[in-house]
C-alpha cells in the first residue's frame, strides 16, 4: 500500500508538470520506484508509465503538433542516442568527483552528470531572466538539436530537458510547442523500450501489474488536468516554468542526487 500510494502519488503530480515542461516524470518517478523495487525493475516500470502517457498525451495534442520539426528534430534524437549510451558505457567506469550523505542516502557528483547539469543549466537562463534576449533558432538548427538532445538523452536519460530547451527557441505557439515535444518523446520512448526489453521480463514488474495500471491512470489524470488549464497559462508562463524547472534539474543532477 505504501508503494502504490507514492507511486501514483508521483505520477500524477509529476504528470501535470511534464505536461508542460516536457519533462519531469520519468526523473522524479524512477527514483520512486526505486525505494520499493529492484532498480531494473524500476527503470522498466518507469519506462512503460512514462510510454503510455506520453501515448495518451499524444491523443490529446497530436492535431496541434508540427510534424516537420517533430521529423526533422527527433530523427536525429533517436540516431544520437545511441552513440550516447555508447559513451555512458566507456565513462561508466570513470570515479566520482566526490561522494556524501544527503538524509541517510548516499550520492555521487559523477563527471557525465556534472557536465550535464551545467549544460541544462544554461540553457535554461534565457527562460528565467529578461535580461538576456531570446533569439529564434534558425531552422538548419534543428537537426543539430535533435542531435545534441538524443546524445545527451543516451548519455544521462535526460533528453526531455534538452528537447524543450531546443524547440522553446522556435517560438512555437504553447499548444504546438507540447504536441511536437510529445511526438518526439513517443520516438524516443520507444526506442527506449525497445532497449529495455531485456528487463521488462524482471522479477517485480509482471508481478505489479495493477500498480503499473494504476500509476498510469493517475499520470494520465496529471495530463488531462494540465491539458484544462492549459488554456489559461500564457507562452511566456509556460516558458518561466519550463526555465524553472530545467534550472532545478540542472542543480539536482550536478549535485549527484538524481
Amino acid at each position: 500500500m505504501p508503494a502504490l500510494v507514492a507511486v501514483c502519488a508521483t505520477a500524477l503530480v509529476a504528470s501535470l508538470l511534464t505536461l508542460y515542461s516536457g519533462f519531469g516524470l520519468g526523473t522524479l518517478l524512477t527514483p520512486i520506484m526505486a525505494i520499493y523495487f529492484p532498480i531494473e525493475a524500476a527503470v522498466a516500470m518507469t519506462a512503460l508509465v512514462h510510454f503510455a502517457n506520453n501515448l495518451f498525451k499524444l491523443a490529446l495534442f497530436a492535431r496541434k503538433a508540427d510534424w516537420k520539426v517533430a521529423a526533422v528534430f527527433g530523427l536525429p534524437a533517436l540516431l544520437a542516442s545511441f552513440g550516447g549510451a555508447a559513451l555512458l558505457v566507456a565513462l561508466a567506469d570513470l570515479p566520482p568527483l566526490a561522494t556524501y550523505t544527503l538524509f541517510g542516502a548516499p550520492h555521487a557528483v559523477t563527471p557525465v552528470k556534472l557536465v550535464v547539469g551545467l549544460l541544462i543549466g544554461l540553457f535554461s537562463l534565457p527562460e528565467i531572466t529578461k535580461r538576456i534576449k531570446k533569439r529564434g533558432l534558425p531552422p538548419a538548427l534543428l537537426p543539430l538539436g535533435g542531435l545534441v538532445s538524443g546524445f545527451f538523452g543516451g548519455l544521462s536519460g535526460h533528453q526531455g530537458a534538452f528537447r524543450s530547451a531546443f524547440l522553446l527557441r522556435l517560438g512555437l505557439p504553447k499548444e504546438t510547442f507540447i504536441a511536437t515535444g510529445v511526438v518526439v518523446a513517443c520516438l524516443v520512448d520507444a526506442a527506449r523500450l525497445a532497449v529495455y526489453a531485456g528487463h521488462l521480463s524482471a522479477p517485480g514488474v509482471a508481478d505489479n501489474l495493477p500498480l503499473l495500471l494504476a500509476a498510469s491512470a493517475c499520470a494520465f489524470a496529471g495530463a488531462f488536468a494540465g491539458a484544462r488549464i492549459l488554456g489559461k497559462m500564457t507562452l511566456d508562463g509556460v516558458s518561466r516554468l519550463v526555465g524553472w524547472m530545467l534550472l532545478t534539474l540542472a542543480g539536482l543532477l550536478a549535485a549527484g542526487i538524481v
